[in-house]
Protein backbone atom coordinates (compact mmCIF):
# COMPACT_ATOMS: atom_id res chain seq x y z
CA UNK A 1 0.00 0.00 0.00
CA UNK A 2 1.62 3.17 -0.85
CA UNK A 3 1.84 6.05 1.36
CA UNK A 4 0.29 9.67 1.12
CA UNK A 5 2.37 12.42 0.23
CA UNK A 6 1.72 15.99 1.64
CA UNK A 7 1.71 18.75 -0.80
CA UNK A 8 5.21 19.71 0.87
CA UNK A 9 6.80 16.06 -0.03
CA UNK A 10 9.07 17.28 -3.12
CA UNK A 11 10.48 20.51 -1.03
CA UNK A 12 11.39 17.75 2.39
CA UNK A 13 13.06 15.55 -0.12
CA UNK A 14 15.17 18.60 -1.96
CA UNK A 15 16.21 20.06 1.26
CA UNK A 16 17.47 16.31 2.32
CA UNK A 17 14.95 15.07 4.75
CA UNK A 18 15.24 11.80 6.50
CA UNK A 19 11.48 10.61 5.03
CA UNK A 20 10.15 7.88 6.71
CA UNK A 21 6.22 6.41 7.33
CA UNK A 22 3.64 8.75 9.84
CA UNK A 23 0.14 7.85 9.62
CA UNK A 24 -0.32 6.55 6.17
CA UNK A 25 1.89 9.36 4.88
CA UNK A 26 5.43 9.56 3.80
CA UNK A 27 6.78 12.62 6.29
CA UNK A 28 9.66 14.39 7.42
CA UNK A 29 11.25 12.78 10.23
CA UNK A 30 14.33 15.23 10.58
CA UNK A 31 16.81 17.82 8.12
CA UNK A 32 19.39 17.93 10.06
CA UNK A 33 18.78 16.70 13.25
CA UNK A 34 16.48 16.49 16.44
CA UNK A 35 18.48 17.99 19.00
CA UNK A 36 19.17 21.32 16.41
CA UNK A 37 15.40 21.19 15.64
CA UNK A 38 14.06 20.90 18.82
CA UNK A 39 16.41 23.91 20.52
CA UNK A 40 15.47 25.99 17.11
CA UNK A 41 11.71 26.11 18.71
CA UNK A 42 12.62 26.29 22.36
CA UNK A 43 15.03 28.93 21.21
CA UNK A 44 13.88 30.73 18.03
CA UNK A 45 11.68 29.86 15.62
CA UNK A 46 10.88 25.87 13.49
CA UNK A 47 8.48 25.24 11.07
CA UNK A 48 6.43 22.22 10.60
CA UNK A 49 4.48 20.52 7.36
CA UNK A 50 1.82 18.61 9.57
CA UNK A 51 -0.90 18.61 6.11
CA UNK A 52 -0.96 15.03 7.00
CA UNK A 53 -3.75 16.44 9.53
CA UNK A 54 -7.39 15.53 9.06
CA UNK A 55 -10.04 17.90 8.75
CA UNK A 56 -13.83 17.92 8.95
CA UNK A 57 -16.19 20.26 8.84
CA UNK A 58 -20.02 19.81 10.60
CA UNK A 59 -22.44 22.42 9.96
CA UNK A 60 -26.38 22.38 9.90
CA UNK A 61 -28.83 23.63 12.44
CA UNK A 62 -27.93 20.64 15.21
CA UNK A 63 -24.04 21.37 14.53
CA UNK A 64 -23.61 22.30 18.04
CA UNK A 65 -25.28 19.10 19.83
CA UNK A 66 -23.90 17.00 17.35
CA UNK A 67 -20.48 18.54 18.16
CA UNK A 68 -21.33 18.27 22.17
CA UNK A 69 -22.94 14.64 21.25
CA UNK A 70 -19.23 13.17 20.32
CA UNK A 71 -16.58 15.51 22.01
CA UNK A 72 -15.83 15.14 25.74
CA UNK A 73 -15.50 18.63 26.02
CA UNK A 74 -18.59 21.36 25.96
CA UNK A 75 -19.00 23.57 23.06
CA UNK A 76 -22.19 25.06 24.06
CA UNK A 77 -22.38 28.81 23.84
CA UNK A 78 -18.75 28.63 23.10
CA UNK A 79 -17.67 32.27 21.25
CA UNK A 80 -16.96 32.16 17.57
CA UNK A 81 -13.39 32.38 16.97
CA UNK A 82 -12.46 29.89 20.09
CA UNK A 83 -11.00 26.56 20.08
CA UNK A 84 -11.46 23.83 22.17
CA UNK A 85 -8.95 20.11 22.94
CA UNK A 86 -10.70 17.48 24.25
CA UNK A 87 -11.47 13.66 22.58
CA UNK A 88 -13.97 11.23 20.67
CA UNK A 89 -15.15 8.56 23.27
CA UNK A 90 -16.38 4.80 22.79
CA UNK A 91 -19.07 3.62 24.60
CA UNK A 92 -16.84 2.19 26.98
CA UNK A 93 -14.41 5.55 27.48
CA UNK A 94 -12.15 4.25 25.33
CA UNK A 95 -10.64 6.96 22.92
CA UNK A 96 -11.34 7.07 19.34
CA UNK A 97 -9.23 10.24 19.10
CA UNK A 98 -8.00 13.42 20.52
CA UNK A 99 -8.92 16.12 18.38
CA UNK A 100 -9.29 20.11 18.63
CA UNK A 101 -12.76 21.69 17.46
CA UNK A 102 -13.00 24.86 15.72
CA UNK A 103 -15.98 27.51 16.18
CA UNK A 104 -16.41 28.83 13.01
CA UNK A 105 -19.79 29.98 13.24
CA UNK A 106 -23.28 29.49 15.64
CA UNK A 107 -24.06 26.69 12.90
CA UNK A 108 -20.30 25.80 11.88
CA UNK A 109 -17.53 23.55 13.49
CA UNK A 110 -14.28 22.53 11.82
CA UNK A 111 -12.82 19.47 13.75
CA UNK A 112 -9.06 18.88 13.42
CA UNK A 113 -8.13 15.18 13.84
CA UNK A 114 -5.11 12.91 13.60
CA UNK A 115 -3.43 11.83 10.32
CA UNK A 116 -3.13 8.05 11.09
CA UNK A 117 -6.87 8.11 12.92
CA UNK A 118 -8.45 10.05 9.55
CA UNK A 119 -10.65 7.23 7.99
CA UNK A 120 -11.69 5.97 11.31
CA UNK A 121 -12.65 9.01 12.54
CA UNK A 122 -14.45 9.86 9.41
CA UNK A 123 -16.58 6.73 9.47
CA UNK A 124 -17.26 6.64 13.24
CA UNK A 125 -18.71 10.71 12.62
CA UNK A 126 -20.61 9.53 10.22
CA UNK A 127 -22.25 6.43 12.44
CA UNK A 128 -22.34 9.08 15.17
CA UNK A 129 -24.97 11.83 13.07
CA UNK A 130 -27.63 9.60 12.79
CA UNK A 131 -31.00 11.42 13.84
CA UNK A 132 -29.21 15.07 14.07
CA UNK A 133 -29.50 17.92 11.46
CA UNK A 134 -26.06 18.42 10.13
CA UNK A 135 -23.85 18.46 6.85
CA UNK A 136 -20.84 16.26 7.06
CA UNK A 137 -17.43 17.11 5.25
CA UNK A 138 -14.16 15.30 5.01
CA UNK A 139 -11.53 18.64 4.12
CA UNK A 140 -8.51 16.48 4.63
CA UNK A 141 -7.34 16.47 1.84
CA UNK A 142 -8.23 20.10 0.65
CA UNK A 143 -5.84 21.62 3.38
CA UNK A 144 -2.45 22.32 3.61
CA UNK A 145 -0.93 23.20 7.48
CA UNK A 146 2.30 24.55 8.40
CA UNK A 147 2.76 24.79 12.02
CA UNK A 148 4.99 27.91 12.63
CA UNK A 149 6.41 27.12 16.53
CA UNK A 150 8.77 29.13 18.91
CA UNK A 151 9.11 31.99 20.81
CA UNK A 152 10.12 34.16 17.58
CA UNK A 153 6.96 32.55 15.89
CA UNK A 154 4.24 35.86 16.33
CA UNK A 155 7.04 37.92 14.50
CA UNK A 156 7.78 35.72 11.78
CA UNK A 157 3.87 35.23 11.14
CA UNK A 158 3.90 39.38 10.78
CA UNK A 159 6.70 40.28 9.35
CA UNK A 160 7.81 37.12 7.14
CA UNK A 161 4.58 36.05 6.15
CA UNK A 162 2.29 39.24 6.53
CA UNK A 163 -0.31 37.21 8.41
CA UNK A 164 -1.28 39.19 10.96
CA UNK A 165 -1.68 37.22 14.05
CA UNK A 166 -0.75 39.28 17.19
CA UNK A 167 -4.00 39.83 18.29
CA UNK A 168 -4.66 36.19 18.81
CA UNK A 169 -4.28 34.89 21.90
CA UNK A 170 -3.98 30.85 23.20
CA UNK A 171 -6.39 28.96 21.76
CA UNK A 172 -8.21 31.46 19.72
CA UNK A 173 -8.22 31.83 15.96
CA UNK A 174 -9.31 33.97 12.80
CA UNK A 175 -10.04 33.33 8.98
CA UNK A 176 -8.89 35.72 6.40
CA UNK A 177 -10.57 34.49 3.18
CA UNK A 178 -10.00 30.64 2.68
CA UNK A 179 -6.85 30.87 5.04
CA UNK A 180 -7.13 29.66 8.67
CA UNK A 181 -4.55 31.17 11.63
CA UNK A 182 -4.86 29.86 14.56
CA UNK A 183 -2.89 29.70 18.07
CA UNK A 184 -2.32 26.52 19.80
CA UNK A 185 0.77 24.48 19.22
CA UNK A 186 1.76 21.36 20.11
CA UNK A 187 5.68 22.69 21.56
CA UNK A 188 4.89 23.60 24.64
CA UNK A 189 5.87 27.16 23.13
CA UNK A 190 4.39 29.92 21.35
CA UNK A 191 2.94 29.06 18.14
CA UNK A 192 0.39 29.04 15.29
CA UNK A 193 -1.21 27.15 12.83
CA UNK A 194 -1.86 27.72 8.61
CA UNK A 195 -4.16 26.06 6.94
CA UNK A 196 -4.78 27.03 3.63
CA UNK A 197 -4.75 25.05 -0.33
CA UNK A 198 -1.82 23.45 -1.06
CA UNK A 199 -0.76 26.06 -3.08
CA UNK A 200 -0.74 28.95 -0.79
CA UNK A 201 1.45 26.31 1.86
CA UNK A 202 3.76 26.04 -0.58
CA UNK A 203 4.52 29.85 -0.74
CA UNK A 204 4.76 30.24 2.80
CA UNK A 205 7.03 27.14 3.32
CA UNK A 206 9.33 29.14 0.67
CA UNK A 207 8.98 32.68 1.73
CA UNK A 208 10.22 30.61 5.47
CA UNK A 209 13.09 28.72 3.94
CA UNK A 210 14.24 31.90 2.30
CA UNK A 211 14.67 34.03 5.28
CA UNK A 212 15.96 31.02 7.39
CA UNK A 213 13.58 29.73 9.51
CA UNK A 214 14.21 26.37 10.48
CA UNK A 215 12.14 23.14 9.13
CA UNK A 216 11.42 20.72 11.64
CA UNK A 217 10.28 17.08 11.34
CA UNK A 218 8.19 14.82 13.42
CA UNK A 219 11.34 13.41 15.58
CA UNK A 220 11.97 16.71 17.46
CA UNK A 221 7.64 16.91 17.20
CA UNK A 222 7.65 14.13 19.60
CA UNK A 223 10.61 15.06 21.70
CA UNK A 224 8.64 18.61 22.31
CA UNK A 225 5.59 17.57 23.03
CA UNK A 226 6.41 14.85 25.28
CA UNK A 227 8.78 17.14 27.56
CA UNK A 228 5.84 19.33 28.41
CA UNK A 229 3.57 16.33 28.69
CA UNK A 230 1.22 16.27 26.00
CA UNK A 231 0.14 13.02 24.81
CA UNK A 232 0.29 12.09 21.65
CA UNK A 233 -3.04 9.12 20.08
CA UNK A 234 -1.48 5.66 19.97
CA UNK A 235 1.44 5.76 22.93
CA UNK A 236 -0.90 8.12 26.16
CA UNK A 237 -4.07 7.66 24.53
CA UNK A 238 -6.02 5.05 23.35
CA UNK A 239 -9.45 2.37 22.68
CA UNK A 240 -7.76 0.76 25.79
CA UNK A 241 -6.59 4.08 27.15
CA UNK A 242 -9.14 6.51 28.48
CA UNK A 243 -9.31 10.24 29.41
CA UNK A 244 -9.45 9.33 33.08
CA UNK A 245 -6.25 6.92 32.62
CA UNK A 246 -4.38 9.90 30.60
CA UNK A 247 -4.63 12.52 33.40
CA UNK A 248 -6.97 14.21 31.04
CA UNK A 249 -10.02 14.35 33.40
CA UNK A 250 -10.34 18.28 32.81
CA UNK A 251 -11.15 18.43 29.17
CA UNK A 252 -14.47 15.84 30.25
CA UNK A 253 -17.15 17.59 30.95
CA UNK A 254 -19.26 15.36 32.80
CA UNK A 255 -21.82 18.35 33.44
CA UNK A 256 -23.05 17.77 30.19
CA UNK A 257 -26.69 15.69 29.77
CA UNK A 258 -24.59 13.61 27.00
CA UNK A 259 -22.03 12.67 25.00
CA UNK A 260 -20.85 9.33 23.79
CA UNK A 261 -18.87 7.85 26.67
CA UNK A 262 -20.02 10.08 29.17
CA UNK A 263 -21.31 7.09 31.79
CA UNK A 264 -18.13 5.04 31.55
CA UNK A 265 -15.81 8.04 32.09
CA UNK A 266 -17.98 9.38 35.08
CA UNK A 267 -18.37 5.57 36.48
CA UNK A 268 -14.02 6.23 36.45
CA UNK A 269 -13.91 9.41 37.72
CA UNK A 270 -16.06 8.40 40.41
CA UNK A 271 -14.42 4.48 41.38
CA UNK A 272 -10.92 5.49 39.97
CA UNK A 273 -9.34 3.21 37.32
CA UNK A 274 -7.02 0.39 37.35
CA UNK A 275 -4.18 1.98 35.78
CA UNK A 276 -2.97 5.76 35.32
CA UNK A 277 -0.39 8.01 33.32
CA UNK A 278 2.06 8.80 35.15
CA UNK A 279 5.66 10.57 34.96
CA UNK A 280 8.94 8.67 35.58
CA UNK A 281 12.44 10.01 35.84
CA UNK A 282 15.55 7.24 36.14
CA UNK A 283 18.82 8.35 38.04
CA UNK A 284 20.38 6.79 35.19
CA UNK A 285 21.46 7.87 31.52
CA UNK A 286 19.58 4.78 30.13
CA UNK A 287 16.91 5.96 27.98
CA UNK A 288 13.44 3.84 28.66
CA UNK A 289 11.38 3.07 25.85
CA UNK A 290 7.72 2.80 24.21
CA UNK A 291 6.72 -1.32 25.30
CA UNK A 292 9.49 -1.37 28.08
CA UNK A 293 8.24 -2.95 31.41
CA UNK A 294 7.65 -0.96 34.42
CA UNK A 295 8.54 -2.80 37.32
CA UNK A 296 8.35 -2.30 41.56
CA UNK A 297 10.10 -5.07 43.64
CA UNK A 298 10.86 -7.18 40.41
CA UNK A 299 6.99 -7.59 39.82
CA UNK A 300 5.82 -6.03 36.28
CA UNK A 301 2.85 -3.21 37.30
CA UNK A 302 3.02 -1.26 33.57
CA UNK A 303 4.76 0.06 30.27
CA UNK A 304 6.60 2.45 29.22
CA UNK A 305 4.55 4.87 26.68
CA UNK A 306 6.52 7.35 25.76
CA UNK A 307 10.38 8.04 26.89
CA UNK A 308 13.30 9.79 25.94
CA UNK A 309 16.66 11.21 27.24
CA UNK A 310 14.94 14.93 27.04
CA UNK A 311 17.20 17.76 25.18
CA UNK A 312 15.68 20.68 27.45
CA UNK A 313 16.40 19.26 30.68
CA UNK A 314 19.09 16.30 30.16
CA UNK A 315 16.82 13.85 32.07
CA UNK A 316 16.37 10.01 31.10
CA UNK A 317 12.49 10.15 31.89
CA UNK A 318 9.35 8.57 30.65
CA UNK A 319 5.43 8.54 30.40
CA UNK A 320 4.27 4.86 31.73
CA UNK A 321 0.89 3.58 31.89
CA UNK A 322 0.94 1.76 35.70
CA UNK A 323 -1.09 -0.25 38.27
CA UNK A 324 -2.71 3.34 39.85
CA UNK A 325 -1.25 2.30 43.46
CA UNK A 326 2.23 3.00 42.43
CA UNK A 327 0.84 6.28 40.66
CA UNK A 328 1.71 8.67 43.85
CA UNK A 329 4.42 11.33 43.02
CA UNK A 330 7.69 10.31 45.09
CA UNK A 331 6.97 6.67 44.13
CA UNK A 332 10.02 4.87 44.04
CA UNK A 333 10.24 1.87 41.38
CA UNK A 334 12.07 0.65 38.18
CA UNK A 335 12.45 0.47 34.49
CA UNK A 336 13.34 -2.86 32.71
CA UNK A 337 15.73 -1.48 29.72
CA UNK A 338 16.90 -4.56 27.97
CA UNK A 339 18.63 -7.17 30.44
CA UNK A 340 19.00 -4.51 33.33
CA UNK A 341 16.37 -2.97 35.44
CA UNK A 342 17.00 1.52 36.42
CA UNK A 343 15.57 2.77 39.80
CA UNK A 344 13.19 5.44 38.82
CA UNK A 345 11.06 7.89 40.71
CA UNK A 346 7.09 8.62 39.93
CA UNK A 347 7.08 12.81 38.39
CA UNK A 348 4.53 14.81 36.68
CA UNK A 349 4.39 14.72 33.40
CA UNK A 350 5.29 17.84 32.28
CA UNK A 351 9.25 17.44 32.60
CA UNK A 352 9.69 21.19 31.27
CA UNK A 353 7.61 24.38 31.48
CA UNK A 354 5.49 25.44 28.94
CA UNK A 355 5.78 29.02 27.35
CA UNK A 356 2.75 29.75 26.01
CA UNK A 357 1.20 34.09 25.44
CA UNK A 358 -2.10 33.87 27.00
Amino acid sequence: MNNKRTCLYDKHVALGALISPFGGFDMPIQYSNITDEHQAVRQHCGVFDVSHMGEVLVSGTDAERYVNHIFTNNVEGLAVGKILYGMMCYENGGVVDDLLVYKMADDRFFLVINAANIDKDWAWIQLQAEGFNVTLDNQSDYYGQLAVQGPEAERIMEEILNLPCSELTFYTFKTMGDVIVSRTGYTGEDGFEIYATPDYINQCWDKLMAAGVTPCGLGCRDTLRFEVGLPLYGDELSAEITPIMAGLGMFVKLDKEEFVGRDALAKQKAEGVAQKLVGIELQDKAIPRHGYTVMKDGQPIGTVTTGYHTISTDKSVCMALIDSQYAPLGTELEVQIRKKVFPGTVVKKRFYDKHYKK
